[in-house]
């Protein structure tokens, strides 16, 4: 039995030895097919996701002799004409085959996703899944896009059961053993309104009325500085449950094990439970004349935690009437409709006020209007063939403040615009100002950056928002058009 570890450096284990899984780019065959989840990955994708941009001429037979000597390192006793039973071949490519218990990540997500009957279940689970992590996730792969999106999706999943785990731990009446790690949580994240609702509770709990008060405004602050919001809903009624000092916001009874009175915690129902869930969700908007495309986005959607869907367009006006109506959080754009297509409406929406982040969707990576939708603002770009996970991530890489640029596209796009330079271009840019916005055009994140100068991440976050802000942009995407630009960064800059 070969058991794999991606929720830190990437192992294969096999009777208790770590397997040698060869060279990195070799180990990262083996990653990419653990990361479709048991899906078949074709050799093409392989290819292009390996050595983005660039293959080399003998990229076919590489990737087979790296799935070669793959096996043999997992399946050392299989006979030389018998199949192979892990990295198995899947015209037009391979795929892993394995159960849900051998791969951590699998498990992770897996006991996250799971229905829980009681707090105590809940606890016992998010524990058992935060224990499978040693360390960020697919440590090693963080140059290969694929391997960024799916780090960021577990690494979404791993604080969604930090809450959860808290959650639970409230529900049971143990609040002071989880303030400081709420603290910390919320301190971190702090555009995560679970957190501070977990944080103020406990405080609250803790008789700590003022201390929980007083996380409520940081919260309002850190929201309004970042996104120009106030407290949701859920937040602005636990506030003023605590003025009042409402009873069901007391702690139950520890050797209940569950609340007492039958009173619960900040929701008293299931149906306020679920008004809190979808006042917490991600509002997404779909914009495709396409029916079929619609509908295998709404099944990618549906399938996700944390994202609801709240609204369809046929065309570029009716998706700036739903965004008007509905107030989406995130607006998955196809960039070619009848009647106003996607630039022009995306324009139209990013230039109202607290407009909400604009992923455009293209079919092809060689659509000249995706440089024109960069500059007007939109948070980055994919293709409709990306994989589910890369969507998800898209979304949530849009909503953090991360521009998104699709592997796939990027090449064509950047040969593209690459040293025209705007000759309306701002000037007085400082040595760091543009040191920051070489590593932002470089693909990196807030967190990445923040390693690479060994400056806190929320220090590097305000520094992109005042840049944004100084240079009079949206969104992140357009600092990469500027960086290339003005000659800042080139597509032969090595880390590009």
């Amino acid at each position: 039995m070969v058991t794999f570890r991606a929720l830190g450096p990437f192992e294969a284990i096999s009777d208790g030895e770590t397997l040698d899984l060869g060279g990195q780019r070799q180990q990262a065959v083996l990653a990419r097919l653990l990361v479709a989840g048991g899906r078949a990955v074709p050799v093409s994708v392989l290819i292009d996701e390996l050595w983005p941009g660039e293959p080399p001429a003998q990229a076919l037979s590489t990737i087979q002799g790296y799935v070669s000597r793959l096996r043999r390192a997992l399946e050392p006793n299989r006979a030389p004409r018998e199949e192979a039973g892990v990295l198995v071949s899947a015209p037009p490519g391979y795929a892993l085959r394995a159960d849900v218990d051998d791969v951590d990540s699998w498990r992770f997500e897996h006991l996250v996703k799971s229905d829980h009957e009681s707090p105590a279940a809940t606890l016992e689970r998010m524990e058992t899944a935060l224990a499978l992590w040693r360390g960020p996730a697919l440590a090693g792969f963080q140059e290969l896009a694929w391997a960024q999106a799916e780090a960021t999706r577990l690494d979404e999943l791993r604080l969604l059961a930090v809450e959860r785990r808290a959650d639970a731990a409230l529900r049971l009446g143990r609040t002071g053993p989880m303030i400081p790690d709420l603290e910390a949580h919320a301190s971190a994240h702090p555009l995560r309104e679970e957190a501070w609702r977990l944080l103020a509770l406990a405080l609250y709990r803790a008789g700590r009325q003022g201390d929980a008060l007083g996380a409520l405004r940081r919260a309002r602050e850190a929201l309004r500085d970042e996104l120009g919001l106030d407290l949701g809903p859920t937040l602005q009624r636990l506030e003023q449950d605590i003025l009042v000092q409402a009873e069901h916001l007391d702690a139950p009874d520890p050797a209940a094990g569950g609340p007492s009175s039958g009173a619960s915690e900040a929701a008293p129902s299931a149906p306020d439970e679920r008004a809190a869930a979808r006042a917490a969700a991600l509002r997404v908007l779909i914009a495709d004349d396409q029916a079929l495309v619609r509908t295998g986005l709404k099944v990618i959607l549906d399938s996700e935690p944390g994202l609801d869907l709240v609204g369809e367009a046929e065309n570029g006006e009716q998706a700036i009437a739903l965004v008007q109506s509905v107030r989406p959080d995130v607006v998955l754009m196809d960039i070619q409709m009848p009647r106003l297509d996607g630039l022009a409406a995306a324009r139209r929406i990013l230039a109202a006020e607290a407009p909400p982040k604009v992923i455009m969707m293209t079919t092809f990576g060689t659509d000249e209007n995706l440089y024109a939708a960069l500059r007007a603002g939109v948070s980055g770009f994919v293709l409709k063939t990306s994989a589910p996970e890369q969507l998800i991530a898209a979304i949530r890489a849009a909503v953090a403040g991360d521009a998104l640029l699709d592997p796939a596209v990027t090449t064509h796009l950047i040969a593209a615009f690459a040293g025209r330079r705007d000759p309306a271009a701002p000037e007085g840019l400082s040595d760091s100002d543009i040191d920051l916005i070489k590593l932002v055009a470089r693909g990196f994140t807030n967190r990445q950056i923040a390693m690479t100068l060994a400056v806190p991440e929320q220090e590097v976050a305000d520094e992109v928002t005042a840049l944004l802000r100084g240079l009079g942009l949206v969104d992140r995407a357009q600092l990469v058009v500027l960086a290339y630009e003005r000659g800042l960064v080139s597509p032969g800059s090595p880390g590009t």
